[in-house]
């Protein structure tokens, strides 16, 4: 199976790509096979710009046949441990829209975009597929990292989300339109809250994530020879 694996920074799955150096064949520029698998790499960039340019150009390019977004994010749960890996099976926008009368709306409220319009389910974008067995999340993607607490406070009460990232709707969006199965890990490594980067443990996030990034390549290895040959 071809499968793509797409991070916003190299440093993100730097072990996972270490792991494919050590144990897989090298087979062209950030390709590799294991497990059976042929195996890309992409670092996409910072934020939906990036990652609607790199990552389309990459599922018109490659043609995966499977499709996996990883990266750190934070969490609006404090009970949920740092270095948590979770799998994110809905995302929402959380700042396209327009600021009016102290209050932002987004384009569903403003009329601009109708609910339920391919590939929007209601005002989301799901996951239906594949879905690895590690706790399922709610995904609200940003342009500018959440770090006070009014921010906070407004995006639980309109979208209710449990965690926050910079790339994962334009993931979603890509992936549905095109029909590539895909998956989206998010390992947590702060929590969303007044910015204080010295409660954050990345390194401890991106360990948890590659190991994740392993555990579910091997999965769907399994998965391949009984069901997807």
């Amino acid at each position: 199976m071809k499968i793509l694996v797409t991070a916003a920074t190299a440093a993100e799955i730097g072990p996972f790509t270490a792991f494919l150096e050590e144990k897989g064949t090298k087979t062209g520029p950030d390709t590799y096979t294991l497990f059976k698998n042929e195996i890309q790499i992409l670092a996409a960039g910072i934020g939906m710009m990036h990652t609607a340019y790199h990552v389309s150009k990459a599922l018109f390019t490659y043609q995966p046949q499977l499709a996996i977004q990883a990266g750190i994010a934070g969490c609006f749960h404090h009970s949920w441990p740092l270095g948590e890996v979770v799998v994110i099976y809905e995302e929402v926008m959380g700042d396209l829209g327009v600021e009016e009368q102290d209050a932002y709306k987004d384009l569903f409220d403003t009329g601009l975009w109708k609910e339920d319009t391919a590939p929007f389910r209601g005002r989301s974008l799901f996951n239906d597929g594949i879905l690895p067995a590690y706790r399922k999340a709610k995904g609200v993607t940003i342009n500018t990292v959440t770090g006070t607490q009014a921010t906070v406070d407004n995006l639980q009460q309109k979208y209710n989300p449990d965690m926050e990232s910079m790339e994962g709707a334009a993931f979603h969006y890509l992936c549905l339109n095109e029909r590539v199965p895909f998956i989206q890990l998010r390992s947590i490594s702060n929590y969303v809250e007044v910015r204080d980067k010295s409660k954050w443990n990345i390194p401890l996030a991106i360990k948890n994530l590659n190991q994740a990034l392993i555990h579910t390549l091997q999965e769907i290895t399994d998965q391949k020879d009984e069901s997807w040959s």
